[in-house]
């Protein structure tokens, strides 16, 4: 592995109008000497509505396609065209704020019993205004098992998002990658995550988590009662499990 972050995006046809967005917010990463970043882009699909939208121009930037099977699913099979050793990250209609690259990339170079790290979000409203929300973990690593304890008593809420996940290749790997599920695929990889490794959360902002019309979440099939609780009962068996085989990373700790 060279010292190289992989960017992983998943993406769809409603989606790619926002990736020159997202570029945008990659370019304006500053990284410590002898890193750089890739960016691997993957259509959930085989359309001709995402191309126009990829950089052609970056070297730096792999686009690949393939047949329909959720986001979960599209960022899973992009794993096989990264070559970094860490892993973060960028759905197609967020973005990265300034420096959040190199604040992960200093936490996991700094401390290997760090699996993983997630940070502070801002949302991205229509109107181009921000806002916070509390409720934030002070900065500082995440013991083991504190996210799906927080993540059970607070109606399947975890207490660190998802979408600002930069991670060990390696781990990432051992576990599967993304969970095989409809939604709530990248709540159950941080579970998992978490119920074998430690964590770290900054409280800086390292993402604009963009709010609009077209956006999973807000679609009512991602609200179905019925649904949400299969979602999270096999999310929850899967940490439980990990839990109880007690299986660790790093192995010798």
């Amino acid at each position: 592995m060279s010292r190289r972050v992989t960017v992983v995006t998943a993406v769809h046809g409603p989606s790619a109008r926002f990736l020159p967005d997202a570029y945008a917010s990659l370019r304006a990463q500053r990284l410590a000497d002898g890193w750089d970043w890739e960016w691997v882009i993957q259509e959930d699909g085989e359309t001709d509505r995402v191309r126009p939208y990829v950089p052609a121009d970056d070297a730096r930037v792999v686009f690949r396609q393939g047949r329909p099977g959720g986001p979960g699913v599209a960022r899973t099979i992009a794993l096989a065209h990264t070559r970094g050793a860490y892993v973060k990250v960028l759905d197609a209609d967020d973005q990265l704020t300034p420096g959040t690259l190199a604040r992960d990339l200093a936490v996991l170079e700094a401390d290997r019993t760090v699996g993983w790290t997630t940070s502070r979000v801002l949302d991205l409203l229509p109107d181009g205004t921000t806002a916070g929300f509390p409720g934030d973990p002070q900065e500082g690593p995440l013991a083991r098992g504190v996210v799906l304890d927080h993540w059970k008593r607070n109606d399947f809420l975890a207490p660190v998002h998802p979408a600002t996940l930069c991670v060990r290749r390696d781990l990432l790997t051992a576990l599967g990658g993304w969970m095989a599920l409809p939604a709530s695929e990248d709540t159950s990889l941080l579970l998992a995550l978490n119920a074998v490794s430690r964590g770290w959360f900054s409280a800086e902002a390292g993402l604009l988590y963009r709010k609009w019309e077209g956006q999973a979440t807000g679609q009512a099939a991602h609200v179905d009662p019925a649904e949400r609780a299969a979602r999270m009962a096999v999310a929850e068996a899967r940490a439980r499990a990990l839990t109880e085989f007690g299986w660790t990373y790093p192995a010798d700790l």
